[in-house]
């Protein structure tokens, strides 16, 4: 296996057309590798909008099965490009079971993994409980021919006990598909205290763990159907980090990108022999993580 990676991701907006989503997503795929990349990933629920603003019966018709449609296409891609790809799909898993479900395909074109969210919002704007049952595979990393991935979903990124136990249970890199934005009434310093705490806890993550770290979101606004407010403006701000935090790509708000960057798998190891957190984890002083609350 080489010493270095190279990682791409896939920013672009989607609309209503899935055949329109997923070309958007290929012809992202095929730029990434076209520059490099062995590893791509794909932003939250890449095939369509963001539908969880309201509850719908209907939209669970757009649920599919996995391995299904998706995956195949996909996988056809990855074994063409020689890529590692990973997607997020509307998962059915059977009548009224649902996950929000991360998928990886392998360079040779298999499904070789998967990851249900875990972690399910229901906020103003993100009703996911109505569509998706919570994960029930744990935090378990995906092994593949590019290295070990910790692959979680959006609201995931919020809980260092996930990035944690990705890390623990041996995940090489971090990867969040995450479609997430601001309310377009909120004002710039509400927008901007919100999108720098979405990039901060995520570098956090990287930091915490020595561990290389890779964010796909989506970008554009998507309206309400209810039209009961402005819907979601897409804050877009994919990025790439190194095992500190550092910075090694980032896209900006608005526009559809394509960004690649050389990881280095040494930078683990040797982050970690000067940053020896997992070393210094006080393992008998932490039952109260077993609660929901300390009180």
């Amino acid at each position: 296996m080489n010493s270095t990676l190279k990682v791409g991701l896939v920013q672009h907006a989607c609309t209503e057309d899935r055949n329109s989503n997923l070309a958007a997503s290929i012809s992202g795929i095929r730029e990434a590798a076209a520059r490099g990349a062995r590893l791509v990933l794909l932003q939250e629920l890449h095939t369509g909008v963001y539908f969880c603003q309201t509850e719908d019966t209907k939209r669970f018709d757009q649920a599919e099965p996995i391995p299904g449609p998706s995956t195949q296409e996909l996988g056809k891609l990855a074994k063409e490009l020689g890529v590692v790809i990973v997607g997020s799909l509307f998962e059915r898993r059977a009548p009224g079971v649902h996950h929000n479900t991360a998928v990886v395909l392998e360079s040779d074109g298999r499904l070789v993994g998967q990851y249900r969210k875990m972690h399910i919002p229901d906020d103003p704007g993100f009703s996911e409980k109505f569509y998706f049952t919570p994960g029930d595979q744990g935090f378990t990393p995906i092994a593949t021919s590019v290295g070990t991935l910790g692959v979680l979903v959006c609201w995931d990124q919020w809980y260092p006990e996930a990035a944690r136990l990705m890390a623990m249970h041996g995940a090489e890199i971090l990867l969040y598909p995450t479609a997430i934005g601001w309310d377009p009434r909120d004002d710039e310093a509400e927008k901007t205290r919100q999108r720098e705490a979405w990039v901060t806890i995520q570098r956090a993550h990287a930091i915490a763990n020595g561990l290389p770290l890779v964010a796909c979101n989506r970008i554009g606004t998507e309206p309400d159907p209810s039209r009961r407010t402005p819907g979601i403006q897409f804050w877009g701000s994919s990025f790439i980090a190194g095992p500190q935090g550092e910075f090694l790509v980032q896209a900006t708000t608005d526009k559809t990108e394509v960004l690649v960057a050389e990881i280095s798998r040494q930078r683990t190891e040797d982050v970690r022999r000067i940053w020896p957190f997992f070393r210094d984890r006080r393992i008998d002083a932490y039952q109260d993580l077993l609660k929901r609350y300390g009180k």
